[in-house]
């Protein structure tokens, strides 16, 4: 079946993944406005219409909103590890109850939020941050969709591949097949991948889909 022709609004728009799905959205016929600050508008992928705001200020995100958008939510502490809790926080956390209060007022279509994989054993606060996060948007009642990566593999960022053999392992070790598969590493193609399909995928008014790593590695897109 065919897609139908979203309009999309991308917060965290210069960042590692953004710079990649916005590309993919606009290819498949999509209209992107892209949330930046004044500085980095230039950075904003070719194509996609800037839109000068700040992230964490509810106020500035409500008046760029559109009711009939489709909101992917990427803001979002680079490169995250334990020492970057209070980032987590600053950032992280407070850019999308920001959503969750900009879209009370502005009753926007859907909303895509990239959270994290969990439970886990590690990385306790920024699993907290990304929780409360998912919480402050599902009690929005707006339609959402979750998706829950636990590391995104790609350029620059391809460290992760040398515990291959250890996801091997813990999948043919019952006890581990669980973990192993909930925490496994998506690839940066995958994630687009699960994203563009996200914002293509029609939701009822409050409904809540979610994408964990097995459904982002097998998500298809209409064609």
């Amino acid at each position: 079946m065919p897609h139908e022709t979203r309009d999309v609004f991308v917060t965290g728009a210069t960042g590692y993944i953004a710079r990649r799905l916005i590309p993919a959205l606009l290819e498949r016929g999509h209209r992107v406005r892209a949330l930046t600050r004044e500085s980095s508008t230039s950075r904003v992928p070719h194509g996609a219409t800037a839109v000068i705001g700040d992230a964490l200020n509810a106020d500035s995100v409500a008046s760029a909103l559109r009711t009939h958008e489709t909101v992917v939510h990427l803001v979002g502490t680079p490169h995250p590890n334990p020492s970057k809790a209070q980032e987590f926080v600053r950032v992280d956390l407070a850019s999308a109850i920001a959503l969750a209060n900009a879209v009370q007022r502005v009753a926007v279509r859907h909303v895509v939020y990239v959270s994290v994989a969990h439970p886990a054993p590690t990385m306790h606060a920024f699993i907290a941050a990304r929780v409360a996060g998912e919480t402050a948007l599902r009690d929005t009642h707006i339609a959402a969709t979750f998706v829950r990566p636990w590391y995104v593999v790609g350029p620059g960022h391809w460290w992760p591949i040398v515990l291959t053999p250890f996801y091997a392992l813990g999948a043919v070790v019952p006890a581990w097949r669980d973990s192993a598969q909930r925490l496994g590493l998506v690839t940066l193609s995958q994630m687009v991948n699960a994203l563009v399909t996200a914002v293509e995928r029609d939701l009822a008014a409050g409904e809540v889909a979610e994408f964990d790593v097995p459904s982002i590695r097998t998500a298809k897109l209409n064609e």
